[in-house]
């Protein structure tokens, strides 16, 4: 019987060269054409600035909505924190049922806590916010009654009806009052900004692809005659493309770094005049920055961006590029 002939241990090893030897040609290349391209961009600075300029301003709108929003979103969230309902007893409970009805209302699974204020407490904060502290005593009954202010679990407008309208079937519970207008105002105001920045960020996107295809393709055309040389001798359209794309994606990360700027400048300018209106208002409040992640974020979207770029204009360009 014969033996078939097994592969050669030699020729395995040549193959494994061979395939690392491609790969590190590969490397070599891109690593060539990635600092070749930051070279070009040096050596036409002004035109390079402002083309990261140009990117920078159409990042910074949306970005700086995006901070808008996550500062109406912390401030959403410190408002739901607050939302209360108050449960208003009838005249003719005393403070023993009031209590009684308070234990009850607190028993309730979808309440977070409740506080008790007797008529003769409703008067006192009555006349101390009116300062009618004389004229509210002469009164020879209290026409205020007993209440209960409720913190529900959760602040939903459709959750807090829901339970407004449990407690109000409790047995010496006259009326129960919340006040979801401004909560709701809120959350439609937020959800017009979330589709607002959204279609903003599209807009402004699209101005980068532009403005960074625009400068690829004036580059392509002043190198046209060094690419069809290449593509006579059998250059592939990735080979020519790989170094337009590493100059779009240094116009995109360029352009992130200068929003980053950017966004940090106007964040330090607004910071003492908002603190300074929050603290009128008895409030303390700091405007929100990037971070971090919003950092990493904002400058990978700028380099795909100016990537995505610069391959729409190149691909379409090398299409009519033939040589001669």
């Amino acid at each position: 019987m014969s033996r078939q002939p097994s592969a050669s241990p030699r020729g395995a090893r040549s193959q494994r060269t061979r395939s690392s030897s491609r790969v590190r040609g590969w490397l070599r290349h891109h690593r060539a054409m990635c600092l070749d391209s930051a070279r070009r961009l040096l050596r036409a600075p002004v035109g390079s600035l402002l083309t990261m300029l140009a990117i920078a301003i159409a990042l910074v709108l949306p970005a700086a909505l995006w901070l808008a929003l996550d500062s109406a979103r912390l401030l959403d969230a410190e408002l739901e924190e607050s939302a209360t309902l108050t449960v208003y007893l009838e005249h003719h409970v005393d403070d023993a049922q009031a209590e009684r009805i308070d234990e009850a209302v607190a028993a309730h699974e979808g309440i977070v806590r409740t506080r008790l204020i007797t008529a003769a407490e409703g008067m006192a904060e009555f006349q101390q916010a009116l300062g009618l502290a004389d004229a509210l005593g002469r009164l020879e009954d209290n026409p205020l009654p007993a209440s209960i202010v409720v913190v529900p679990i959760d602040p939903a407008p459709e959750a807090v009806r829901e339970l407004a309208s449990e407690l109000e079937a409790l047995s010496g519970v006259d009326e129960v009052r919340l006040d979801l207008a401004w909560l709701e105002r809120l959350r439609n105001l937020a959800e017009l900004g979330s589709r607002l920045a959204l279609a903003l960020g599209v807009l402004f996107g699209l101005g980068v692809l532009l403005v960074v295809g625009n400068t690829i393709r004036l580059a392509v055309e002043s190198r046209r005659q060094e690419i069809e040389v290449v593509m006579l001798i059998g250059a592939t359209h990735g080979f020519v493309r790989r170094p337009f794309l590493y100059s779009g994606a240094w116009y995109g990360l360029g352009g992130g770094l200068l929003a980053w700027g950017l966004l940090g400048l106007g964040n330090q300018w607004l910071a003492m005049p908002v603190s300074a209106l929050a603290a009128s208002y008895g409030a303390t409040y700091t405007l929100p920055s990037l971070g971090p992640e919003g950092s990493a974020t904002l400058l990978l979207c700028s380099t795909l961006l100016g990537w995505l770029g610069a391959w729409i204009a190149v691909s379409r360009h090398l299409a009519e590029v033939r040589p001669r």
